[in-house]
């Protein structure tokens, strides 16, 4: 299956908090998009790996996405190796998406922070014909950064306004991540303590400056090309 989009993070619920509005306003206009979580959670301090993902698909479901895909890499053992490189390039070949988009490469999770490097190396790798010769080497895609835990620099938002619904819903299928913990073995994290919340009004204050209700933000390291500039009816 080629991919329009393929969207990587660390964990199940990492691009559903930074751009499930975008990944619904996609899906919604035909786009084929694909989530890939580069672990299971499994360090995850609420719920076990099998409800993550259940919850994960439950999103992914709602939100429209074509796949989701899991590499099985070790939670909290993300590093740049020659192995996880060549699994998220073999991810990229394997869809052939336009674009792809990461992690902020600053976060207080370090976890983002070595998804954004990996996939950034895979990008570059993955258009290396001698490069793991036996998956055929594809265009480099755009690469775009979303924001988890923390703002960076912003320089392109979308409006998700029409969206913002959805989003919260999906991000509401991962109950064992974002509701008050119940049980012996449940523990309160910053995610069970207004995470959701906290969410809405950063993508809240995303917007503000365009005067959206509600935007999702991203970065990029490369100039971002455009053909026109249009100031009322007359071209520039």
């Amino acid at each position: 299956m080629k991919l329009d989009i393929l969207v990587f993070g660390a964990h199940a619920d990492d691009a559903e908090i930074g751009m499930a509005g975008t990944i619904a306003k996609h899906t919604a206009a035909g786009l084929k998009v694909g989530l890939c979580d580069l672990t299971a959670a499994e360090m995850s301090s609420n719920g076990t790996v099998e409800l993550r993902m259940k919850e994960a698909q439950q999103a992914a479901d709602l939100l429209g996405v074509s796949v989701r895909t899991n590499l099985g890499l070790s939670d909290r053992g993300l590093f740049i190796t020659e192995e996880h490189v060549a699994a998220v390039t073999a991810e990229i070949r394997r869809f052939a998406p336009a674009i792809v988009f990461a992690p902020y490469w600053e976060d207080r999770h370090p976890d983002h922070i070595a998804c954004s490097k990996l996939v950034e190396e895979a990008v570059f790798n993955a258009k290396l014909r001698k490069y793991m010769p036996d998956k055929p080497a594809v265009p480099a895609p755009q690469l775009f950064f979303y924001f988890i835990n923390d703002l960076g620099r912003t320089d392109l938002i979308v409006d998700v306004t029409k969206q913002y619904g959805l989003k919260e819903q999906a991000l509401s299928c991962y109950r064992s991540q974002f509701t008050k913990p119940l049980g012996a073995d449940a523990v309160s994290t910053p995610l069970t303590e207004g995470y959701i919340e906290r969410v809405r009004s950063r993508d809240m204050l995303l917007g503000q400056r365009r005067l959206i209700p509600y935007a999702e933000g991203f970065a990029t390291k490369v100039p971002y090309a455009v053909d026109l500039f249009t100031a009322g009816d007359q071209t520039i």
